[in-house]
């Protein structure tokens, strides 16, 4: 099969692109994501046709935020859109014409960083996303392995700290409380607000109050050396490493990709998870250990990895 077309559907933009067998983007269009579902379904097609045209496309893959089904048609649930089972495939195959796939985001991410990123060479391989929240996805064997009824790594919603955090799936504890971009927000400003002297960097970069700070000031100010910025990153990656320590006992891959918008800080986030993985991974001394690696696709990856999933079938 030679080009198919990868959705990436955000909150503020829906992008489609055209890719090829080697996983380059040959051309992108994008549109802004309307504010109702099925306004989403109109705009998904107007970017496939928009991406499409001039092109010879085979299949379209969509990877949307939620529960996809195992049939990989239907989304039985999207936290941020009001999809519940929702026919997609069907949907948006009797608008555009083409075979479509559709898969969950993380998994299409994770795809995407197997076969064209830091995955390559790797037969085994489990992905996280730390951005907002925490996602994932599992390749065993080369293969995507999405359970039973298709739900399976939803990490961040892993258990980590009994009666912990209230989270927004309505659990309490779950991991991505602990290792997110949303939970390095709430580390920076609880210890802005402890020990202000030792944040004079990272609350300039705000308002100069600890509710001001951002994730984008923390990454700047831990690059300046602000004590609480890095401080903040450390307990994040804390937190990160235990739970990779955890998923290495279930699956034990080769490697774990690490990609996101917090990873966009490369060693600084990176090098001290590989620490906290080492230090929680049971039998360490005596086991090989996986490696951690940064992703490679950027937010690229669930684009791509969509793309290929379709040229799969």
């Amino acid at each position: 099969m030679g080009l198919t077309i990868g959705v990436d559907i955000g909150g503020t933009k829906i992008a489609a692109g055209v890719v090829d067998e080697d996983g380059a983007i040959l051309e992108t269009h994008t549109v802004p994501t309307p504010p109702t579902a099925q306004g989403i379904v109109e705009a998904i097609c107007s970017a496939v046709a928009g991406a499409g045209s001039g092109h010879e496309i085979e299949a379209v893959g969509i990877g949307a935020a939620g529960y996809v089904d195992d049939k990989r048609a239907t989304v039985l649930f999207a936290p941020n859109i009001d999809w519940r089972h929702e026919p997609l495939k069907d949907k948006v195959e009797q608008r555009v014409g083409l075979p479509v796939v559709v898969e969950n985001d993380a998994n299409a991410a994770a795809w995407g960083e197997y076969r064209f990123g830091a995955g390559r060479g790797h037969d085994d391989v489990i992905c996280i996303t730390l951005g907002t929240g925490l996602g994932g996805g599992v390749i065993i064997g080369n293969k995507l392995r999405r359970g039973r009824f298709g739900v399976a790594a939803e990490f961040g919603h892993i258990r980590v700290v009994p009666d912990g955090l209230l989270c927004g799936c309505g659990s309490q504890g779950c991991w991505e409380q602990y290792a997110s971009g949303r939970a390095l927000v709430r580390y920076a400003r609880q210890r802005a607000n402890a020990t202000p002297e030792n944040a004079g960097i990272l609350l300039g970069l705000g308002d100069g109050t600890p509710d001001g700070i951002e994730g984008k000031h923390i990454s700047a100010a831990a690059r300046q050396g602000d004590p609480v910025a890095i401080d903040s990153f450390r307990e994040l990656a804390r937190w990160a490493g235990a739970g990779l320590a955890d998923l290495a006992s279930l699956f034990d891959p080769s490697a774990f990709i690490v990609g996101g918008g917090v990873s966009d800080e490369g060693e600084l986030v990176l090098d001290p998870i590989r620490k906290s993985f080492r230090r929680w991974l049971i039998g360490a001394q005596w086991r090989p250990h996986a490696q951690v690696l940064a992703a490679q696709l950027g937010n690229k990856a669930g684009l791509v990895g969509a793309a290929d999933l379709a040229r799969q079938g």
